[in-house]
């Protein structure tokens, strides 16, 4: 009997298409499928950045040279706007659909005009059939992290934002072979191909800087000139993958690990954030545990971040109280309190605010200053603008939510909305992660729902109130560049919820008790803002969701600017 043998299938390369016409000019040989490769990913990001400059949409106008880069920040780019930009299930889905399949076809498209000339490359349906995979694979990898950069634009944390873009970076490298070689899933990727990822970042960073910093139109020339640098980066880091080299780690499945490592990295920055001394310690430090200046004549009421406690110990200056997130005993003391206790609506801490104000100005006669860090600084402005008593003529607020609720997605029970799907992706992650309350904690819900007063007034001044806002560097990279604020600000290095220099800052504030005027800048701020640009999900018009139906102020996105006059 004789015997066959299935031949197994072959990873079939050709030397077709894989040559290209030259055309000599001035003595430089220029190659037809390069310059083709320049124009389509220069022409691409210019449609885009035309499209937000004729609609005055500035707050978006770093993003579109991302359109044309190399993964996954081709996808990031995509689903960071569908996120944001879809008010149901079915419409979704849809364009989820169109938005992966239509990237691995645009893909297919570069990497044939990548191809290095004179070698043999597969034929185009393998090309096409791995480009798609890929990008629907990509697009399942991106999506959390995609959606998580839409809940750092809605509570306004660098960290959070970092947290989604890291996974990009660090996975980057990895992805540049899938998209030409068989064996993709083994081995590390070359010292060029992370050096041109690397290089990618820099060039989409920069280039977001440049599109929001230069004027008007000028935008889309910047964004042609950065995709076309994205082609340029194609071109070489297809060429850098087939490039014959010694694979190290050549049976050890290094892109699933490397996967697998840029899920669990964003994991440790929350743990990394709270190294730095945090905002509560040294309030406490400076006027909850010794008496405060006798010539400082208010009263003065404390109010700590979210997740923070409070085992109901006394200030030793009896002019000064903690604010309690749980409300007052019946002798008119604030009650002690667990963390979850911070997750309550902004009206329900404005209410209890309302009360401790009433009370701390009745017993001691005084004026009553407000000494908010995070939310609490969030819960002291919201009292100020609804519910605020004559008596409160000081706010000092550290680390602010600069320029949150950017985003919107409905609450469970509701079926349809802007960014419907993304609140669901959100509730599975953290249900999944068990980190925190999830996103429909209520004050989260707060900051949805009063979105165009915490974009637009938070940092207005209020007639009658001495105000100033203590900000961190890293708050630079938590909004889209712009003027932010209106009221006087002490800029100084640290992140969320963590100055550095205490000593300063318990000076400044004492300072600042005592009627004195502080205010300080700092010349990177606005140098992080617009290098932050880039990787800012792109905001949701407050005109477009009828849950902000009512409101009648300039929206920030189109202007950069707040506390502009009500239409």
């Amino acid at each position: 009997m004789c015997r066959f043998r299935r031949r197994r299938p072959s990873f079939r390369w050709s030397l077709r298409g894989t040559r290209s016409r030259t055309v000599r000019r001035n003595g430089v040989v220029l190659n037809r499928r390069f310059v083709g490769l320049l124009l389509v990913t220069g022409l691409v990001p210019m449609v885009e950045a035309t499209v937000l400059v004729a609609l005055g949409f500035r707050a978006a106008q770093g993003v579109p040279p991302q359109l044309t880069a190399l993964w996954p920040y081709d996808t990031y780019h995509d689903l960071r706007w569908l996120y944001v930009y879809h008010r149901s299930w079915w419409e979704f889905a849809l364009w989820l659909t169109y938005v992966l399949v239509a990237r691995g076809l645009f893909t297919t498209g570069l990497v044939l005009l990548a191809w290095p000339v004179g070698v043999p490359r597969p034929s185009l349906g393998w090309l096409l059939r791995r480009n798609v995979v890929l990008g629907v694979l990509v697009g399942g990898f991106v999506a959390p992290w995609a959606a998580i950069s839409v809940a750092a634009s809605v509570v306004a944390l660098s960290w959070v934002l970092l947290a989604s873009l890291l996974p990009m970076f660090l996975l980057a490298p990895f992805l540049q072979r899938v998209a030409v070689v068989e064996h993709w899933w083994r081995g590390l990727p070359s010292v060029s191909l992370v050096g041109w990822s690397l290089l990618n970042f820099v060039v989409l960073t920069v280039a977001g800087a440049l599109c929001w910093v230069v004027p008007g139109w000028w935008t889309v020339p910047v964004a042609g000139v950065a995709g076309a640098l994205n082609g340029l980066l194609w071109n070489r880091t297809v060429r850098a993958a087939l490039r014959p080299s010694r694979l190290r780690w050549a049976r050890v499945p290094v892109t699933p690990l490397a996967a697998l490592l840029a899920v669990a990295v964003p994991l440790v920055i929350p743990p990394v954030t709270e190294l730095v001394p945090g905002n509560e310690q040294w309030i406490r430090a400076a006027v909850l545990e010794r008496p405060l200046p006798a010539a400082v004549t208010h009263a003065v009421i404390v109010l700590t971040g979210y997740g923070s406690d409070y085992g109901g110990e006394q200030p030793s200056d009896p002019r000064v109280q903690r604010f309690s997130y749980r409300g007052l005993d019946a002798d008119g003391r604030p009650l002690a309190y667990r963390s979850v206790d911070t997750t309550r609506s902004m009206a329900d801490s404005v209410a209890l605010l309302t009360r401790q104000v009433e009370l701390l100005h009745r017993r001691t006669g005084r004026r009553v200053a407000l000494i908010g860090e995070s939310e609490g600084a969030m819960v002291a402005r919201t009292y100020l603008e609804r519910r605020r008593d004559p008596a409160v003529d000081i706010l000092v607020m550290f680390s602010p939510l600069i320029y949150a609720g950017r985003a919107y997605y409905p609450p469970p029970h509701h079926d349809e909305g802007w960014g419907v799907v993304t609140g669901w992706q959100l509730r599975a992650i953290f249900g999944l992660a068990d980190v925190g309350g999830g996103p429909d904690e209520p004050f989260i819900r707060s900051l949805l729902d009063d979105a165009p007063f915490y974009r637009n007034q938070l940092m207005c001044p209020v007639p009658g109130v001495r105000m100033v806002a203590f900000l961190p560097t890293a708050t630079a990279t938590e909004a889209p560049p712009g003027e932010y604020t209106r009221i006087p600000v002490y800029q100084i290095p640290g992140v969320h919820g963590g100055l550095l220099d205490r000593r300063l800052l318990q000076d400044r504030l004492i300072d600042f008790l005592l009627g004195k005027p502080i205010a300080h800048t700092r010349a990177e701020y606005p140098l992080m803002q617009s290098f932050a640009a880039a990787w800012q999900a792109p905001p949701l018009l407050i005109a477009a969701n009828p849950a902000w139906a009512g409101n009648r102020q300039p929206d920030p996105a189109f202007t950069g600017k707040v506390c502009l006059p009500a239409r």
